[in-house]
């Protein structure tokens, strides 16, 4: 092959691989402009998330059908904390810039503030998997022993949001209005010794006396049967 046969098949596959490389350009930042459709977590298929639309396929059992539900009030839960950190952090770190950013993201200023006070009275350490981001904005305001108290009940009794509620706001009201009043109760049961020792290791590790810590524990089952 002569010089300028040699130089003319050379630049032919430059300009070829030139206009590959293009196209393989053009098509990346084609797809970038297109918003990914993106699946949502899921048993079966044909189930598709977009911004505006959940897409499910008409062949979805009851357990998928529920299954997605719950996948999809975990990733809504977990948004809030999500954006409450994220708003905790840009205060720290851009505390005369932050504010702006939030304005164009269109996000709601004060349903921010709302989700990073909650986040703060609950650092992550103390978040409770098995509660809703709703649960702790019930305790936000309360002391910590206090908190810790209610979760442990609300978890343990899987409590709902409104019931947690319900409860809290009666131990308030009476705390306002004094001592709720008392009727005069004889109990009188004959025990084994093997289980009123039990009950009264559980008593000592709860830090209380036997009569106090049964009455706590027929208090929580008969609000769990009353819930139900």
């Amino acid at each position: 092959m002569d010089f300028g046969h040699w130089t003319r098949h050379k630049m032919s596959e430059s300009v070829n691989l030139d206009h590959t490389r293009e196209r393989h350009m053009g098509e990346e930042q084609q797809k970038a402009r297109i918003p990914r459709q993106r699946a949502v977590p899921r048993p079966g298929t044909g189930t598709v998330a977009r911004r505006t639309a959940l897409q499910l396929p008409t062949s979805l059992s009851m357990d998928e059908w529920q299954d997605i539900g719950k996948r999809i009030f975990a990733a809504a839960d977990s948004s809030a904390w999500w954006l409450g950190d994220w708003l905790i952090y840009g205060r720290s770190t851009y505390p005369d810039r932050y504010r702006r950013a939030v304005e164009e993201t269109l996000l709601d200023y004060q349903t921010l503030r709302n989700y990073a006070w909650v986040a703060r009275r609950f650092p992550p350490r103390r978040r409770r998997p098995a509660l809703s981001f709703q649960h702790h904005a019930e305790l936000a305001s309360l002391p910590e022993d206090e908190q810790e108290y209610w979760m442990d009940r609300a978890e343990k009794l899987n409590w709902s949001k409104s019931f947690l509620r319900s409860r809290v706001r009666a131990a308030r009201q009476r705390e306002e209005t004094g001592q709720e009043a008392t009727t005069r109760m004889h109990i009188q049961m004959n025990l084994a010794q093997d289980r009123r020792r039990r009950w009264a290791a559980a008593a000592s590790a709860a830090e209380q006396d036997l009569p106090t810590w049964a009455m706590s524990m027929l208090d929580d089952a008969a609000a769990s049967v009353l819930q139900a």
